[in-house]
């Protein structure tokens, strides 16, 4: 028989070895941006003149362009606001990487412009007392208008793009690239705002000290052993502690040679960061944040599920068993795929630390050459599988801790719901819109596994076991598509007014009415919207998608949906208005599906402009 962390961290390697490959495969060079962390958010509405270029926890920065006048000169006005310890690096000699530093850049079909005046920048001190130039909170950025392209142009459209990289006093996330945009209308300019910026080209410059290789070797391996004592790793302790007390049980040679495994699952896990971040700097001209693997939704998805699982393991929901003519042959191996797996699971399980030394090192890594790099990635591990090893190479150590017994059954149980935590925490990294679906498939996932282990026995036949558990898999796999379709509909939240002036330029109308507590809503997300062949519908006619959201009894589309479509407050209701009919069409029901489809098809509106199609 196989011991149950043996299977259970085997699926560990399965699933999590490429997943900072995924993290690398997730990237896209043209959007610097696509990869920051879930609780990173950005939201600049494009074609406008003003968004948040970023929000992280408590900490934002938002900024929106202006025509502006500066001493005489015509010109765009960048008005950066935002918290007092989000900054931006002033200056590529001491940003985080060159290329890193706040960049404002003008450009237009109808003027050109000069360079960018920015304002006196604020020195910071970080984690090494090292002093660097930055912009911080409140600040204006101008752009002087150098000239028309044409004599005859007067307005015209302008953009603004911002970019580099914002970081706090305890981290630095992944580098922005933001778009504003407005039109400005140059014979106007007498009237513009003045504003006046105190220039930065008297002030002193930080002075960038210089780190020795060995310096910033001894930097990571001392971040690699901070990690140990990080509060995002003490979930993982009662692992390594129960690994430790198993280990105590066999002999030295072999309790040494377990230990040595499980610092070579850590090792494995630094070794698969640099791989990813080589490909990244080779093939998509980046490099790879600390926890970029985590921020890829199907990673943090795969792993939420892989610990729902493994907390089913220590409940003793079900076993994988193989017959003991195969099983007797393990050997010398036996455990140690174990340990190799315990020990990659606590290094990935690690990553969603983040502290100041940590920061520097590896920042500092994504500067070097690819094998200087590595090296350092490397040097984090061993910092992080230190402990371990000296402690398993000390027999006297381990012989003080209990013998197994009892209270190990227990506490392996107990573990279950720490790892339950740990995917709850996973969920939570996942992006909103996806968190109630994952949740649900996790469900199904966990009576799968029930099927598989509980429905069968040791003494089942074959077939039994083989038909048992291949429906559990159909299970599975029909879930997943069930529950992870893409949407397909560009849904607007409710808002009267957009209702009222589809209405008035005759375009039709669909109002999906729902609530997060409705289980039929979702249902009919799933059987009716998430069709292509009613989402495409929808986008030919031109049909406005309202999201009426009646979850709380004070939303106004509860109060409009006793109001003004007078219905008693049971959802799911869908409506769609008709330009040219007294009386919308409702749906109370779950399957309309051929319904709405046929009210779709038998719509004339399919011009933007308003105007009726002659079929």
């Amino acid at each position: 028989m196989i011991s149950k962390d043996t299977s259970l961290t085997s699926i560990v390697c399965v699933i999590c070895v490429f997943a900072a490959s995924f993290s690398a495969l997730g990237q896209d060079s043209t959007k610097p941006d696509s990869t920051i962390p879930n609780d990173v958010t950005t939201d600049i509405v494009p074609g406008t003149p003003y968004g948040e270029l970023v929000k992280y926890q408590e900490e934002f920065s938002s900024a929106h362009i202006e025509p502006a006048q500066m001493d005489g000169k015509a010109g765009i006005a960048v008005i950066f606001e935002g918290t007092e310890d989000l900054h931006y690096y002033a200056k590529p000699e001491t940003a985080t990487a060159p290329g890193f530093e706040l960049k404002v850049e003008a450009k237009s079909d109808d003027f050109a412009f000069d360079q960018a005046v920015f304002p006196k920048w604020k020195l910071f001190t970080d984690p090494l007392d090292k002093k660097v130039e930055v912009y911080v909170g409140n600040f204006n950025v101008f752009i002087p208008i150098k000239t028309a392209k044409s004599p005859d142009i007067k307005t015209g459209k302008i953009e603004v793009r911002i970019s580099g990289q914002p970081c706090t006093s305890e981290v630095c996330l992944r580098p922005i690239e933001k778009t504003l945009s407005s039109h400005i209308n140059l014979s106007q300019s007498s009237s513009w705002r003045q504003i006046s910026i105190e220039s930065a080209d008297k002030q002193p410059i930080a002075t960038e000290p210089e780190y020795t290789v060995w310096f910033a070797l001894s930097l990571a391996f001392l971040a690699g052993l901070m990690l140990n004592i990080m509060p995002c790793v003490w979930p993982v302790l009662p692992l390594v502690i129960m690994r430790i007390v198993q280990q105590a049980e066999q002999s030295k040679g072999k309790a040494i040679a377990m230990g040595m495994s499980f610092c070579v699952g850590i090792l494995i896990f630094f070794a698969s960061l640099a791989t990813a971040n080589i490909i990244l700097q080779s093939f998509y001209d980046t490099t790879l944040g600390w926890g970029d693997h985590l921020r890829n939704p199907l990673v943090a998805s795969a792993l939420a599920l892989l610990m729902i699982v493994m907390a089913l393991f220590m409940f003793g929901v079900f076993t994988i068993t193989v017959p003991a003519s195969i099983s007797s042959k393990s050997g010398s191996g036996k455990g140690y795929v174990g340990s190799v797996g315990m020990g990659f699971l606590a290094a990935i399980l690690s990553t969603p630390c983040s502290f100041g030394i940590l920061a520097v090192a590896f920042v500092w890594a994504q500067t070097q050459s690819p094998l200087l790099a590595t090296t350092t990635m490397m040097v984090i591990g061993l910092g992080m599988a230190a402990p371990y090893a000296i402690l398993t190479s000390m027999p006297a150590l381990l012989k003080r801790l209990p013998k197994a017994g009892r209270w190990m059954e227990i506490f392996k149980q107990a573990l279950g719901f720490i790892l339950l935590i740990i995917a709850v925490k996973m969920i939570k990294a996942v992006p909103k819109d996806s968190r109630i679906d994952l949740a649900y498939f996790a469900v199904v996932l966990s009576f799968c596994v029930w099927m598989w282990g509980s429905w069968v026995s040791f003494g089942s036949t074959l077939s039994r076991k083989l038909i048992i558990r291949a429906i559990a898999v159909v299970i599975i796999i029909a879930a997943w598509f069930f529950f992870f379709t893409p949407e397909r509909i560009d849904w607007n939240e409710y808002d009267a007014g957009l209702i009222k002036t589809a209405q008035a330029q005759k375009r039709p109308v669909l109002i999906k009415f729902t609530a997060d507590w409705c289980t039929n809503c979702e249902i009919v997300d799933k059987v009716v919207y998430k069709r292509k062949d009613i989402a495409e519908l929808i986008e030919q006619k031109h049909v406005l998608a309202i999201k009426a959201d009646t979850t709380s009894i004070n939303h106004p589309a509860t109060l409009a949906l006793a109001n003004i479509y007078h219905e008693p407050g049971v959802v799911p209701l869908n409506i769609l208005n008709i330009p040219g009919k007294e009386k919308p069409i409702k749906w109370h029901g779950i399957f309309f599906a051929d319904e709405l489809k046929k009210s779709l098809q038998e719509l004339t509106y399919n011009e933007k402009n308003g105007k009726k199609s002659k079929d």
